[in-house]
């Protein structure tokens, strides 16, 4: 019985990962520093786990994650406001799949879509 996914992602660097996570998404920090090529995020029920890659070339990165939000309006326009980078081509739109989505690069090149269903 499946109860949870908590995707691991490549980092080349823990430190920044951290400041764009937390300063930039508002996640938090699960756990300790304790382990230095390992990191745990949450924000509210969800949380993804990342493991040191330095040597990652970040346009060789195919790291991505779906992420199914509520109020994804409110969530974009607060992105926007904390003038966090939306991916070039992922901007808020309604997707033929009914949901409306928009995408993000982490700093490793990681690609994190958000979507809600209309």
């Amino acid at each position: 019985m499946l109860t949870q996914i908590h995707p691991k992602l490549p980092m080349r660097d823990k430190a920044e990962t951290k400041k764009y996570y937390i300063d930039r998404l508002g996640f938090s920090q699960l756990g300790s520093d304790d382990f230095p090529d390992y990191l745990m995020l949450k924000k509210d029920q969800i949380e993804i786990h990342f493991f040191l890659f330095a040597e990652i070339d970040t346009k060789d990165n195919y790291g991505m994650v779906y992420i199914r939000v509520s109020d994804i309006d409110t969530l974009y326009q607060s992105l926007l406001d904390n003038k966090v980078e939306i991916h070039p081509n992922g901007s808020l739109h309604t997707k033929p799949w009914r949901q409306r989505e928009f995408s993000l690069l982490d700093p490793d090149s990681n690609l994190l879509t958000f979507g809600e269903g209309i």
